[in-house]
Order: C-alpha cells, then sequence, then structure tokens
C-alpha cells in the first residue's frame, strides 16, 4: 500500500503515538520543534536506553496525551516495538516520513554515518515504507523535499472527544422503540414537542445512550424523534449493540434477526428505501462513546473503564458496546459478563445502560440507566449535573424479560 502524499496541511489525531521516519538529517528534531510542544516530544539521543524512552512514552499515552517519537526507524523492526506500543494503550499510530532529497542529506552528514552507510539506510527507508500501514500505523504521510519545511499540522479531536460540551444534559436509557415512553419522559424533562424532534430547555442536551431499536412497538418512530434531535442540535447519541446490528443489516450484511430486529427492519422496509439511507447514515456517523464536560462526564452505552476513556481503539469501542464480557454464555443463551462498575475507581462519572435493572444502579462514581422500559419497567433519565435520576412507567410489556430485573442502588452518600 502506497504511503498517502501530503497536502499543505496534515491532519493527525489530537491523541497518538506519532513516529517521525526519516534518517539522520532528515531534519526530524526541526520538524518536531516546529510542530509540537517539547513536553510531547521524545527523542532516543536523550534517554539511555531504549527502555527509559519506551517507559516515558508509555507514560504519556496513558494519561491520554500525544507522544512524538524521534528513533532510529529505517527498518520495519525498528518500527514494530512503536506500533505495538500504540496497540497497547489503545491509541493510532502514526507515521510521517521524512524523505529529504539524498544530495541534502550528504550535505548534512558529518555524524557518525559514512556516506555509504547513510546511502543504505535511505535505500532501506524507501524500500520498505510503502509498508507502513500493513506494520500497524493507522496512517502514514510522506513528505519530499520541501514539504517537510512547508506543511503545516493541524490536530483533529477524536469523534469521542466531545469535552468542549459542558451541558447540562438529560442522558438517557435504552429505548429500545417505545416512543410513546421517550416522548412522556421528555416532556417531564421540560423538552417541547416540535414536529419529529424536541426542543429542550433552555442550554439542555440530551444525550442518548444508544440501544435505540428492537423490543419495543416503535423503533422507526423513536429513530424519527432522535435523529432529528440530533439534526437540530437538541441531543447527542452514542452507538448500542442493538444499533450496531440494525446497521449490520442494513449494510447488506448477515444477521440473525431476533431480540425484535425482525420487527424494526419491517418498520424500515415499510418506511421507503430513503429513511433506510437517513438511518444507516446516522447510524454510521454515531460515536461509541462521548467525553463531555471537560474530562468529568463519560456516556457509553455499556459503560467505559477508566483507561479507555477517549480512545477510538476496536477494543474501547467494544467494551462500550458490549461491556465487559467473557466470552461465555448462561443457561439462558445470554452473554456472561462481568460487573466492570464495581471496580471502577475513575474520577468521571461514567453514565451507561445495557444491561437492564429495575431502577438506576449506582456504583462508585458510575450510573446503570437501563431500567427495562421494553419489558414492562421503566425509562429513566439522568439530568446532570444535578444527579438526579428520573423515569416513566413502561406503558405496556412490550417484550418479555429473560429473568426478573435485578434490583438498582442508590447513590452512596
Amino acid at each position: 500500500m502506497t504511503l498517502t502524499a501530503a497536502p499543505d496541511v496534515i491532519e493527525l489525531p489530537a491523541l497518538a503515538l506519532v513516529l517521525l521516519v526519516g534518517v539522520p538529517g532528515s531534519g526530524r528534531g526541526a520538524f518536531a520543534a516546529r510542530h509540537f510542544t517539547p513536553g510531547e516530544v521524545f527523542d532516543a539521543r536523550a534517554f539511555p536506553d531504549a527502555d527509559a524512552l519506551r517507559a516515558a512514552v508509555a507514560a504519556r499515552l496513558a494519561a491520554g496525551e500525544l507522544a512524538v517519537v524521534i528513533a532510529p526507524a529505517t527498518r520495519p523492526l525498528e518500527r514494530a516495538p512503536w506500533s505495538a506500543l500504540a496497540r497497547e494503550h489503545d491509541v493510532k499510530a502514526v507515521a510521517v516520513l521524512l524523505d529529504e532529497d539524498r544530495a541534502v542529506l550528504e550535505a548534512r552528514s558529518g555524524g557518525p554515518l559514512s556516506r555509504e552507510e547513510l546511502i543504505a539506510q535511505v535505500s532501506e527507508l524507501r524500500r520498505t515504507a510503502g509498508g507502513l500501514r500493513a506494520e500497524g500505523f493507522r496512517q502514514a504521510w510522506h513528505l519530499r523535499g520541501e514539504q517537510i519545511g512547508r506543511v503545516g499540522v493541524r490536530r483533529v479531536p477524536l469523534r469521542v472527544d466531545r469535552r468542549d460540551l459542558h451541558g447540562p444534559f438529560d442522558l438517557i436509557g435504552d429505548v429500545h422503540g417505545c416512543l410513546e415512553e421517550l416522548r412522556d419522559l421528555l416532556t417531564r424533562l421540560g423538552y417541547v414537542l416540535d414536529g419529529e424532534s424536541m426542543t429542550p430547555p433552555a442550554g439542555r442536551t440530551a444525550v442518548f445512550l444508544g440501544d435505540l431499536t428492537d423490543r419495543g412497538p416503535d423503533s422507526a418512530g423513536v429513530l424519527r424523534l432522535v435523529m432529528g434531535m440530533v439534526a437540530s442540535g437538541a441531543a447527542l447519541c452514542v452507538t448500542g449493540n442493538h444499533d450496531e446490528k440494525l446497521l449490520r443489516a442494513l449494510s447488506g450484511k448477515a444477521v440473525k434477526p431476533l431480540h425484535g430486529l425482525d420487527v424494526t427492519l419491517a418498520q424500515l422496509e415499510a418506511a421507503g428505501p430513503a429513511f433506510q439511507a437517513q438511518v444507516r447514515a446516522f447510524l454510521e456517523g454515531l460515536p461509541a462513546h462521548l467525553v463531555l464536560d471537560g474530562g468529568r462526564l463519560i456516556a457509553a452505552h455499556g459503560g467505559l473503564p477508566a483507561h479507555l476513556h477517549g480512545r477510538g481503539s476496536n477494543r474501547a469501542r467494544s467494551f462500550a458496546l458490549y461491556g465487559d464480557t467473557t466470552g461465555e454464555r448462561d443457561e439462558l443463551g445470554l452473554p456472561v459478563r462481568r460487573d466492570w462498575a464495581a471496580g471502577y475507581a475513575g474520577a468521571p462519572l461514567v453514565a451507561y445502560g445495557h444491561t437492564p435493572h429495575a431502577s438506576p444502579r449506582w456504583v462508585g462514581n458510575t450510573v446503570n440507566l437501563d431500567t427495562g422500559c421494553a419489558f414492562g419497567g421503566a425509562l429513566t433519565a439522568l439530568r446532570y449535573p444535578e444527579r438526579e435520576t428520573l423515569s416513566v412507567p413502561a406503558r405496556a410489556v412490550y417484550a418479555p424479560p429473560p429473568r426478573p430485573l435485578p434490583p438498582g442502588q442508590p447513590p452512596q452518600e
């Protein structure tokens, strides 16, 4: 796979491990000084050995901060530890290849490399550069000659990072097709029906915690309402495992139409291809979780431990959608899940759903808002930052629960 030729400005994830790839004399230090702060840059020459360098970079990634590495990287074996470290910390590995003209490199030589060694490193780098993405680098930019000094760098926040939004918020648990209950709850929260959307009280924003569809009577209606609210700026939404399965079905992938998905698909079929396309685009654009209010609030369907907050990896996405699963099934065929909230010690409040309880379940600094509306329970919202919950009862039992809903847990004093 070929490298991406650089435009005038290259976009880098705001949280990533960036490896500056090049031979001595290619200008890696000068490039780093122009585009990154000293605290973000880790130059191998400043560390006593590779282990010390790796430990320093790992500590920065663990803190959720971007790290830029200048280290020997002309061969795949030299680059492999850095892509592996990025995976370990659930961040993207990005390579920026500084491919300076050979004449310039030779003019700058005078270090430990002979002319022959320099030429050999350049040849090796160019021979293997096309495999950077195959080595695990999610982005790989190729800067040549004058581009190295001319190109700009722009940081791009991850889709899950909405720390800039401070609320106040109304976080809403699993709706599962219960349109009338959703309208009841929003009305009690002070929202006003406005066509296919609802207008929030001044300054407030609804945050849907996923699983909009299936089991309840009107998944298509819920989608219309939530999509309208998101489009108008009245709401945010994260994806849930039922939403993910619906997206796979709408994308033509083979899925088992269980747990009400068959009814949802029939409703979308009756609504026509234009609406189906809108739903698909909406679901494709949903983040797996959201970091809100300066990092003080996390919204995730299945919950999320502290070390995955703000991460865009497949591991973070899987946890946010499905919770902490063991890979086993119980006697009813349901996934066996660990109680991740019991061990959570993070500072941000995590609001989630996915596992229904008879009432909101507070454990430490987490709250489960799935109160089993489609099973005849209730639909629940958390008012934030007030930390007050509000529930409306289900109008009917739309789907029999596989087992009685376990009790919730009030907040600890």
